[in-house]
């Protein structure tokens, strides 16, 4: 059963760069790291071998100064033999000649005779072994003299036995490389060299190995990391062209998508210019999807605006007659009163919705906005009063700031934002639903609205949709009064229009419409003196039918 690793390590997201140039340290680190070894190996082995003849050497002299022994060859025959014993011959390591004269021991020392032979260089060990222990034992100094070798150094070669070759670390001494043969006395002649000559060399060619080793990674590492830039450089670029698209808006309008991936980059015989090609496939299709879809919507909207338009004269020929037909009321039939009543009322509503329309289709075309200072706090004062006349079974509270808020904007479709969102706060909350409208300013010097009842909520599923243009969230709130369904999106055009934006939270109990708008530009600044001045703490509370306001002098809603 597969298991998926742990967050922490699937959060742990590297670069290809980095990969790639993780490898290949690793790599070569593993490669020089194995032919270090290996040439370490190899040359030990070697200097041991070196030092392994010389020793045979010396111990096959030694055995001849001791009396011969069975690796010589045979013993000598004769008690009255005056015969020298014969070196080996060649296939037993020996040179095969007749025994030199024997040399005259000085006994001086506590090692055996046979290392004060000439020749045998400094730090030489000889031991010679009876009975289990060591009865002569010194070392060869630099001078030729020899030296005593602690009881601990004779026990260990006492311990070695005959016919064996090994390195040893002697008590005092140090690792020696030792050998050990018998004699025709059974006594054994221990021989031994020092290896501080071999590690001597093993330790300098490691340190050389390390230094090329630093080198070679530093040298790898810098051109690793030019070749691996250069080498992923287009991708850098397609990932640049990618991520040039992905911040533009492509939800609505025309958009003009001319970015592309550079020629150079969308050569399909390597990976990357596949994948560079791939992506300008795909922004051509983009880019004809969206020019058809902005041709569609500029149909659309043309249509729009057109129909609005034409249809307002019939409408307004509609109602004149039907309030004409109304003055006369008591000369008609009841029946035929009533449907002109019903003619008219239609007729009204009809007329809101194109002239919601009509609006929609100029915003939608950049049209019919003002640029000028608004007070947003007298325009929220007289937005909340309508509110209360049109609504008075509702409780309305208002909270505004010590000072008054000036935006730059068209003082209409601002109050028509508010007043949207009042209308649809009573429209779809019940009789004694409390609606707050409250007014401030953010640290950047903007407005913002809030518009808070604690109604039914709407549902969780409709909220994303909440300010497209026909939305209805009439099946989980009270019908007892229609909407066109564009009152909402109106407020998020307008909003939009003036650069701001619109939010909405909504649970069972809460509902609470945001908006927030950018605040004065540079040019308005100085026409606010016109609007009013400073007004005090400010609480209008419009609750059960009555209104109390407290302003203070000056103020433009005084």
């Amino acid at each position: 059963m597969s298991s998926s690793p742990p967050a922490e390590c699937r959060g742990r997201a590297w670069s290809l760069r980095t990969r790639l140039l993780l490898g290949q340290i690793v790599l070569l680190v593993v490669v020089v790291v194995g032919t270090g070894a290996a040439t370490e190996l190899a040359l030990q082995q070697f200097l041991v071998n070196q030092l392994d003849t010389g020793l045979i050497d010396i111990e096959h002299r030694a055995l001849v100064d001791s009396g011969g022994g069975p690796s010589l060859g045979p013993r000598p025959q004769g008690p009255g033999s005056t015969g020298a014993p014969q070196l080996p011959p060649p296939e037993l390591g020996g040179t095969g000649a007749p025994q030199p004269p024997p040399f005259e021991p000085t006994g001086t020392g506590p090692g055996p005779d046979f290392i004060d032979r000439r020749g045998i260089q400094p730090d030489t060990i000889g031991a010679l072994v009876a009975g289990g222990r060591a009865v002569s034992a010194g070392k060869v100094g630099a001078d030729g003299t020899q030296s005593a070798l602690s009881d601990t150094a004779k026990h260990q070669l006492a311990e070695l036995g005959s016919g064996r070759t090994v390195t040893l670390d002697l008590d005092g001494q140090g690792r020696y490389r030792i050998t050990t043969e018998s004699t025709w006395d059974d006594q054994v002649v221990v021989i031994g060299l020092p290896l501080a000559s071999v590690d001597a060399i093993l330790m300098r060619v490691l340190l050389i190995l390390l230094i090329v080793t630093a080198v070679v990674l530093v040298v790898a590492v810098t051109v690793g990391i030019w070749l691996i830039r250069r080498a992923l450089a287009p991708l850098n670029r397609v990932a640049a062209t990618a991520a040039t698209v992905a911040d533009l808006r492509l939800d609505r309008g025309e958009v003009a998508l001319q970015v592309r991936v550079a020629s150079s980059d969308a050569d399909v015989r390597t990976e990357v210019g596949r994948l560079g090609a791939a992506i300008n496939q795909m922004l051509d299709h983009i880019t004809a999807a969206l020019s058809a879809r902005h041709a569609s919507e500029t149909r659309v909207r043309q249509f729009l605006a057109d129909a609005s338009h034409e249809l307002r004269t019939p409408l307004t020929a509609i109602r004149g007659y039907a309030e004409l037909a109304q003055r006369n009321r008591s000369e008609v039939p009841p029946a035929v009163a009533n449907a002109m009543g019903r003619v008219e009322s239609e007729s009204l509503r009809m007329t809101d919705l194109v002239e919601d329309m009509l609006l929609l289709a100029r915003l939608d075309s950049g049209r019919g906005l003002e640029h000028a200072p608004v007070d947003l706090t007298q325009l929220t004062v007289d937005a909340v009063s309508d509110a209360h006349i049109a609504g008075p079974e509702h409780h309305w509270d208002l909270e505004l700031p010590d000072e008054p808020v000036i935006v730059t904007g068209d003082a209409a479709r601002l109050h028509q934002v508010l007043a949207n969102l009042l209308a649809n706060a009573r429209t779809h909350t019940g009789s004694g639903t409390t609606v707050v409208t409250a007014l401030d300013t953010d640290v950047y010097g903007g407005a913002v609205w809030r518009v808070v009842d604690n109604g039914p909520g709407i549902p969780a599923q409709f909220q994303p949709e909440i300010f497209e243009r026909f939305a209805r969230g009439d099946s989980s709130r009270s019908r007892r009064a229609g909407s066109t369904g564009l009152g909402l999106a109106i407020v998020a055009a307008v909003v939009e229009t003036h650069g701001g934006q619109i939010t909405v939270e909504s649970v069972p109990g809460r509902t609470e419409f945001t908006v927030r708008l950018p605040g004065l530009s540079g040019n308005d600044a100085d026409e606010t003196g016109q609007l009013g001045t400073t007004i005090g703490p400010m609480r209008n509370t419009i609750a059960s039918g009555r209104i109390s306001s407290t302003y203070w002098p000056g103020h433009c809603g005084g």
